[in-house]
């Protein structure tokens, strides 16, 4: 039985270079509030046991699966959702890839991939196709069989960088 005497807590973040608050109940995860309460559905609820990686954000920098952290616990921070990650009306260059390089299907895992790839990218500018699979081992695709994503990360490897892409 819920008890009804749990208040509500305010939580402020930063999403997408936007300041935004609500007030959601101590046990609301961090992929809910998004969702939910800020109106940002391109993070996915896949699993809800921190298996898939389709709710992968950034915050503070780091990416983390956004079904592990309750709302309340991240007050404060700055968080990147998928949302956020085109500039000024243009694809950045992992969704390019992914685009360019047939690296979706059904695109349910597309929003926690692109995150997860761009944070790799940031650390890791030129990986190579094993450490790419290594990488993205926290981000399930039922649908690609995988080749497409590390094409379509090698892509974005390559246009980030100055050169051609594959």
């Amino acid at each position: 039985m819920a008890d009804a005497t749990i208040p509500a807590s305010t939580v402020t973040v930063t999403v997408n270079g936007q300041e935004r608050s609500a007030e959601v109940e101590p046990r609301t995860l961090l992929v809910h509030f998004l969702r939910d309460e800020l109106g940002l559905t391109g993070t996915h609820v896949g699993c809800d046991t921190s298996q898939c990686g389709a709710c992968v954000v950034t915050i503070d920098g780091v990416t983390t699966k956004s079904c592990t952290k309750f709302a309340v616990q991240v007050d404060g921070a700055t968080i990147q959702t998928i949302e956020g990650v085109a500039a000024n009306e243009a694809y950045h260059p992992v969704q390019e890839g992914f685009w360019e390089m047939h690296g979706l299907q059904c695109g349910y895992c597309t929003p926690g991939m692109i995150m997860s790839t761009i944070a790799l990218l940031e650390r890791n500018p030129n990986p190579s196709e094993e450490e790419i699979r290594h990488e993205l081992e926290g981000n399930f695709c039922r649908c690609t069989g995988y080749q497409n994503i590390v094409r379509s990360v090698q892509y974005a490897a390559g246009k980030m960088n100055g050169g051609a892409p594959i």
